[in-house]
């Protein structure tokens, strides 16, 4: 995955702490849902986010220093 990538995954949920869907990432980073979804992978992998589901959607966290 790159790099850069990731680190506008993270940019973004920073700046929305309420949380988004991948869809709402996908939307606003013009990246495909599957290249998002492998950035949060990794980035839940690194321990760098949550997600909470609320009904079917799971929102997406970053986590607080």
């Amino acid at each position: 995955m790159d790099k850069q990538i990731k680190e506008k995954v993270e940019k973004l949920l920073k700046e929305n702490k309420q949380g988004l869907i991948i869809q709402d990432i996908s939307d606003k980073l013009n990246f495909s849902r599957i290249t998002i979804s492998i950035a949060l992978a990794e980035l839940r992998g690194e321990n760098k986010i949550e997600i909470r589901e609320i009904g079917q959607a799971k929102l997406h966290f970053l986590k607080e220093d």
